[in-house]
């Protein structure tokens, strides 16, 4: 199974003031480039990109975060935000009260078939029209389990 990776799984691979979140994003996102089982969306490079530059300021420069962000590019596929995604997201926004970018990360599983999203920006379990919702930072989670679920 393949699993789409939130913006947060991927800056937490920098964040040293969050030392535990910091090894087991960074060992989760190990894992799944090494099995195949990661992909990301355009919307979460660019959110990638302009947190790192914004956060992480004195540790990364520019180019630095530009070249953070290239990597996971190169690390996972990238599913493009179409318009199909884009009027997906927007039905969410008003069906189940998401915030516009939260949704379109939904709506780009949910068009292409992804049945897990990896984020600590939803709760944590649900499922919404097919696609769940797992935070890979609350205790006990095991990556295996979940993505075999």
């Amino acid at each position: 199974m393949v699993a789409l990776i939130d913006t947060n799984v991927l800056v937490y691979t920098l964040d040293i003031d969050e030392a535990d979140k910091q090894r087991r994003a960074q060992a989760i996102l190990r894992l799944m480039q090494a099995s195949r089982t990661g992909a990301v969306c355009a919307q979460v490079l660019g959110e990638h990109q302009s947190v790192v530059s914004r956060r992480f300021r004195r540790m990364q420069g520019p180019d630095e975060a530009v070249m953070a962000t290239e990597r996971w590019a190169k690390a996972f596929p990238v599913y493009d935000t179409s318009l199909q995604v884009v009027l997906e997201a927007l039905r969410a926004t008003v069906r189940y009260q998401m915030p516009y970018y939260d949704a379109q990360i939904w709506a780009v599983a949910r068009v292409n078939h992804i049945p897990l999203v990896l984020s600590e920006d939803f709760a944590d379990g649900a499922v919404i029209e097919g696609v769940r919702f797992e935070n890979p930072f609350t205790d006990g989670f095991d990556l295996d389990a979940v993505l075999v679920a």
